[in-house]
């Protein structure tokens, strides 16, 4: 079957040339919208990638000058407080170490609570509209 002229008016064109004008045109619409979905899921995707890089990254430095700065600590405290039992002042920073982790741990479990995965929520929005419009009739 040829394509439709497009120089022909609505009214002049045959129910088939219409038919095959809308399913064109339908084809396009989707895989535009399935081109949204992949660059938004795709931009986040990034986003998400590079803060952790980066994250890593500060990760590795301060987990570096945590070990100078705990072992510091650790002899400060053996002292001030512990000179005959220099294992004391080891097991209040481990202790203290402890604490940290664990609200560290809660902090990042809300943090990927909140974000959640990356759904191309615009492109689903899309879709819901391009359904309802083209079934006027149903509940989206």
């Amino acid at each position: 079957m040829a394509p439709p002229d497009p120089n022909k008016s609505p009214a002049d064109k045959t129910v088939g040339e219409l038919v095959f004008e809308v399913t064109e045109q339908t084809s396009a619409l989707i895989r535009e919208e399935i081109e949204l979905a992949k660059t938004e899921v795709s931009e986040k995707v990034t986003v998400l990638a590079r803060g952790s890089v980066v994250g890593i990254a500060a990760g590795v430095f301060a987990f570096l000058a945590l070990i100078l700065l705990l072992q510091a600590f650790a002899l400060g405290l053996n002292d001030l407080f512990f000179e005959s039992h220099p294992w004391a002042g080891y097991l209040i920073e481990a202790i203290l170490l402890l604490v940290i982790a664990a609200g560290a741990g809660y902090f990042a479990y809300n943090s990927f609570e909140k974000t959640g995965a990356p759904v191309p929520t615009e492109a689903i929005e899309e879709a819901q509209k391009i359904k309802a419009t083209l079934n006027p009739g149903e509940d989206v």
